[in-house]
């Protein structure tokens, strides 16, 4: 890998705790620069603009989502589609946990969707993940809906940190066996 790649490597990580934190148009592309240990005039060399930044953090997240699926059904013993779409929401779930930021950066992106080139980029995102999703399980469009309709419930449910919540209501939407827990005291 060139320098520059391995910059580039290192600007998304710093990129996707920044705009995680902060969003698409709360981020500085200054502070993003200062935390990655670079200038922000090579910054704007590996990235042209803030929002090729952003674009490239979205296409980053969802190269790591999709080979955290591909890893786990890799290894997967059963065919069946509501089996593997079971492997896969816990592969993402996986992901989820040890990258809390990539559920953020996620919703920010979402948040963010009034920008064309955004929207294009997240329209993309979800393009793929949803071929990959359907070529890998071969389940129905109905189950394919219900496994992303659930797992952007469980990113939302994630970003506000409802299993801390002792609460009707977040149980309800935790559903049952999501380790449910009183908030620290």
């Amino acid at each position: 890998m060139s320098t520059a790649d391995e910059r580039r490597e290192t600007v998304l990580r710093t990129a996707m705790q920044a705009f995680a934190a902060r969003g698409y148009y709360g981020t500085s592309t200054t502070e993003v620069a200062e935390a990655a240990g670079i200038s922000q005039a090579y910054l704007y060399r590996l990235f042209p603009h803030k929002e090729a930044l952003f674009i490239a953090l979205i296409n980053h997240c969802a190269w790591l989502m999709r080979e955290r699926m591909s890893r786990c059904l890799a290894s997967a013993e059963s065919t069946d589609p509501a089996e593997v779409l079971t492997t896969m929401a816990s592969a993402f779930r996986g992901l989820a946990a040890e990258e809390r930021d990539l559920v953020m950066v996620l919703l920010q992106a979402n948040g963010a969707a009034s920008e064309p080139a955004i929207r294009a980029a997240v329209r993309d995102c979800y393009a793929k993940q949803v071929e990959y999703v359907r070529a890998a399980s071969l389940a129905s469009d109905e189950r394919i809906r219900g496994f992303f309709a659930d797992g952007m419930l469980g990113n939302v449910l994630a970003a506000l940190d409802v299993a801390a919540v002792d609460s009707p209501w977040a149980r309800t939407l935790c559903g049952p066996g999501h380790g449910h827990h009183s908030p620290p005291g």
